[in-house]
């Protein structure tokens, strides 16, 4: 057993029984997941794995979809397209809040506050909404090595209470931010986030952008090397709502959260890390999840600005080692 599984082990142990936060219930289905789910992952670069729990449990990737969804638009219409309709500072607010446009240019401020992440859905090549997903779909495939598929009750739930969205698209469509067909874009928003995936599915995804945009195990490119930069700087910097600079300060590396319960995090040149618990804060983030990974950049000095040696560490806790 190698250190780190170890490690992995002794974090579920320690949080599982962890009850604070609650489920998400403004999305009718996020209702119906059991508190007790709890899964940790991770996956390193040249592909094993190590988790601890409930790493296979199914569930729908919600607002961690949209660093992906991210990097294909930046694929479909490059950098200096996307950045005149998303722009990429933070903004302190919580992620569905109606009024974060930037006053002078009429962008919402980045991609993953959700009406900068609608606006980069739309901006996803296609002849029409089938083409359209079927390159959204292919994309994620790339990044999991495997199939998915959309939760239809979950998309449909999204679909008949997502009137703040709704709002967000007119308004941008007001600013001529994205096209006149809403529903089109909004449809596939709403499909983006009911992907099914598994706590280690979101590690393997984040393992992928560890390893320039190439899958581990697969060794396919699921994303141009050339635009990973800009989605591990946006999910530094934007990708915990509005815990978004505690993160930075605590923990210290590019991670994405979701309302379901999601947390994705990636080491640089190492590895991804997921976590999985539906019980979350005020701001959306799984409690259990922040917990485990303000353990795990402590243990192993993941923090981008810890000039210890840590990464080194991080490295030699993924041996095997001779005890059992």
């Amino acid at each position: 057993m190698t250190l780190l599984q170890r490690f992995l082990d002794e974090l579920y142990q320690r949080y599982h029984t962890l009850g604070d936060g609650t489920v998400a219930s403004y999305i009718p289905e996020l209702k119906k997941a059991d508190p007790n789910w709890f899964g940790i992952s991770v996956v390193t670069v040249d592909g094993r794995v190590f988790g601890a729990g409930d790493i296979q449990q199914k569930f729908t990737i919600q607002s961690v979809s949209k660093v992906f969804a991210f990097g294909l638009a930046l694929e479909s219409q490059g950098r200096d397209t996307v950045l005149e309709k998303v722009g990429v500072e933070p903004t302190g607010d919580p992620f569905n809040s109606l009024i974060r446009l930037d006053e002078d240019s009429k962008r919402p401020f980045n991609p993953m506050i959700n009406a900068g992440a609608i606006a980069t859905t739309s901006l996803i090549k296609g002849s029409g909404p089938t083409s359209k997903l079927n390159n959204l779909l292919s994309m994620f495939e790339r990044y999991l090595g495997h199939e998915v598929f959309i939760d239809m009750p979950t998309f449909m739930s999204e679909r008949s209470t997502g009137h703040r969205n709704r709002a967000m698209a007119h308004l941008m469509l007001h600013f001529d931010m994205i096209s006149h067909d809403i529903n089109a874009a909004l449809d596939l928003y709403f499909q983006q986030c009911s992907v099914m995936v598994t706590c280690q599915d979101l590690a393997m995804m984040a393992a992928t952008l560890a390893n320039k945009g190439k899958q581990p195990v697969t060794q396919k490119q699921a994303v141009n090397p050339d635009y990973v930069r800009d989605i591990l700087s946006v999910m530094y910097t934007c990708g915990m709502y509005n815990r978004a600079g505690e993160w930075a300060y605590r923990v210290g590396i590019p991670a994405k959260s979701g309302v379901s319960g999601g947390i994705l995090a990636i080491v640089p040149g190492k590895a991804g890390i997921a976590t999985f618990s539906p019980l979350i804060d005020k701001n959306g983030n799984s409690v259990r999840g922040i917990r485990v990974f303000e353990e795990l950049s402590r243990k192993y000095g993941l923090h981008l600005f810890d000039l210890s040696m840590g990464r080194c560490v991080f490295s030699k806790a993924t041996q095997d080692t001779s005890e059992s």
